[in-house]
């Protein structure tokens, strides 16, 4: 049978012989050792795993993903479960006609990604208020991290001293902990605080909150901000995409920045990714913003064409100088959210959010009439509740456990419960029996949010967003876009670039499995056994291939494999008493993301 290698990397034996034959060449292994100097060249075999067939390969993930356990997840913390559309599941996610094609520099031959991206920039600008957006990050992590170093690049000179970044203690855990990496090397002081307490110096640049906050509860932040502004801080919002078709955005309360994840726009959680982030900001930061951003033109005949605006703040261009090494960006997925957003238009996706906020209320209601301390008095989807004793929170885990539910555990005595798109009445009534509780009248439940806090604007207005709303228009419209594009599908792409691979069709599948897709990235690592073994796998051959003794599967992209490679040659050097060892030396011909990189983990820039 055919192996795996060889349907996936095309060239037959004697297409290989024709290619040889020109350029005079007895062998592949002959051409290695006529280019390729001794000195650098293995000398063994790479002891690897045999190769396998598609079929094979398949069944061997299968049995991997039947390792993991599908147990429902009311974790929130930033993942949500979803429904991905299957008319964008199968002609977008699923398609190499949207999955191969080429950053698009050259926009003539990618007109309907650029347009893809162009609606979920509008939308992202829709619904945070702000008038800029990007065509999306890696995740909510670094994009707070990106939003802090736009601030500190925009000090006034009055705030050139300024080196403090506040940040609210009920941000996201994962995103202080992105914050806590990337402030040190460039300088910045970060102060985790309780926001609503803290003074504002005249030595902070910069503040975050989380909205709603990591527990849950949503807060009015816009006399926060006016306090911000006054003092010459700037604000940041890291706000969740779904909440805000509720809530009052960003935009309209005094954020300078909005960021956060677009995952539950009908991306699945994949244990924690690949998921688009966006950025949203005020037009003061727009030349200094990170990302791609996508513009309107005019062709040389005078028709409405799309291509990428203000390039020359990119990392490409501006090299040590740029304030991001951001480069591609989970594109994919950013258009897969901006096309959830297509389908449902401004109707169906405040549906979905009514929907997934009555059922809190619901939820909230129940327990409060079984005397449970629900905390939160405002909220969107997530309750906090105090069970008032270690010894409840035991008994309460025991039985979502039995009924195979994860929740939350902030601590000893606090538990979570975060409701989504795939919940429903059934599970919300399972829920409060665990507690003891029953379901109210559901017509009682009501909103829990005070007019200050509740959305009065209106979003999605644009026609894109309201004329696709049945399964054929939305395949007409897809396929139109994917018309316009050049992707592998069609052509080989004669560039150059760590990003130039086809993803074969045996390795997408097993992407949308539920097994795989829909697992939680905090669920106690027990559920993910197959997941475990998948890394240990992948661990194993890249150390193998690299002849590296350890490998990381952290970096979300290879510029963020660039910046966490040279925060350890950092830390080494500062273990061995040689902190002053900071200048990176790079070739003139690197990729502008490599000192871009280094300029981030605090070195100077040879070139």
């Amino acid at each position: 049978m055919h192996t795996f290698v060889n349907r996936h990397i095309g060239p037959t034996e004697h297409e290989v012989k024709q290619m040889l034959d020109v350029i005079g060449a007895a062998s592949v292994d002959d051409l290695m050792n006529q280019i390729v100097p001794p000195a650098i060249r293995l000398k063994n075999e790479l002891k690897l795993s045999d190769a396998l067939s598609e079929q094979e390969l398949l069944q061997h993930l299968h049995e991997m993903a039947s390792k993991n356990k599908m147990y429902r997840s009311y974790i929130g913390s930033g993942y949500y479960g979803t429904f991905t559309p299957t008319v964008i599941l199968r002609n977008i996610m699923e398609n190499p006609g949207w999955y191969t094609q080429y950053t698009p520099y050259q926009a003539e031959i990618s007109q309907g990604r650029l347009e893809a991206l162009l609606n979920y920039q509008t939308m992202v600008i829709d619904l945070t208020g702000l008038p800029v957006a990007n065509a999306s990050l890696l995740d909510e992590g670094t994009a707070a991290a990106e939003a802090m170093h736009v601030l500190f690049a925009a000090r006034k000179p009055e705030k050139k001293k300024a080196n403090k970044f506040l940040v609210s203690n009920r941000c996201l855990a994962q995103t202080i902990d992105v914050l806590r990496t990337r402030t040190e090397p460039i300088g910045v002081e970060l102060v985790v605080s309780n926001i609503s307490e803290a003074e504002l110096t005249e030595d902070i640049f910069g503040i975050m909150v989380q909205y709603p906050a990591a527990n849950g509860e949503v807060n009015d932040y816009k006399a926060l901000f006016e306090s911000a502004h006054a003092k010459g801080i700037f604000c940041v919002a890291a706000a969740d995409i779904m909440s805000l078709v509720l809530l009052t955005p960003p935009g309209e309360f005094g954020a300078d920045i909005a960021v956060g994840s677009t995952q539950r726009f009908g991306v699945p959680m994949g244990y924690g990714g690949p998921h688009a982030a966006y950025f949203a900001c005020k037009d003061d930061f727009r030349r200094i913003m990170p990302g791609r951003i996508i513009g309107v033109s005019i062709d040389r005949l005078g028709n409405r064409a799309y291509r990428m605006a203000l390039q020359t703040r990119e990392q490409h261009i501006r090299r040590e100088k740029a304030t991001s090494n951001i480069c591609t960006a989970q594109v994919l997925l950013a258009i897969m959210a901006g096309m959830y957003a297509v389908y449902h238009g401004p109707a169906g996706i405040k549906t979905i959010a009514e929907r997934i906020h009555n059922f809190t209320a619901m939820l909230n209601n129940g327990l409060k009439k079984a005397g449970v301390n629900q905390k939160n008095k405002y909220f969107f989807d997530t309750l906090s509740i105090d069970t008032g004793s270690k010894e409840k929170s035991e008994e309460l885990k025991k039985k979502f456990e039995a009924a195979k539910i994860n929740v939350r555990y902030f601590d000893e005595t606090f538990i979570g419960i975060s409701l989504d798109e795939t919940t429903t009445e059934k599970d919300v009534i399972e829920i409060l029996n665990i507690f003891g509780a029953k379901a109210t009248d559901s017509s009682s439940n009501g909103t829990s949010l005070p007019e200050n806090l509740k959305r009065t604007t209106k979003f999605l207005q644009n026609p894109v967003f309201n004329v696709n709303h049945s399964e054929t228009e939305m395949l007409r419209y897809m396929k139109r876009l994917e018309n316009k594009d050049l992707s592998l599908n069609m052509s080989m792409i004669p560039l150059g670039s760590c990003t130039m691979k086809l993803n074969a069709t045996t390795e997408m599948i097993p992407v949308t499995w539920p097994e795989f897709g829909t697992l939680h990235p905090f669920i106690p690592v027990e559920q993910a056994e197959g997941y475990s073994e998948l890394f240990k796998g992948l661990e194993s051959a890249l150390s193998e291939i690299t002849g590296l003794p350890a490998v990381s599967l952290q970096p979300n992209s290879g510029a963020q494999g660039e910046y966490a490679g040279l925060m350890v040659i950092r830390e080494y050097h500062k273990s061995q008493g040689n902190a002053h060892r900071n200048v990176v030396i790079i070739p003139a011909s690197a990729h502008g993301t490599n000192p871009a990189s280094a300029v981030m983990a605090g070195m100077k820039v040879v070139v």
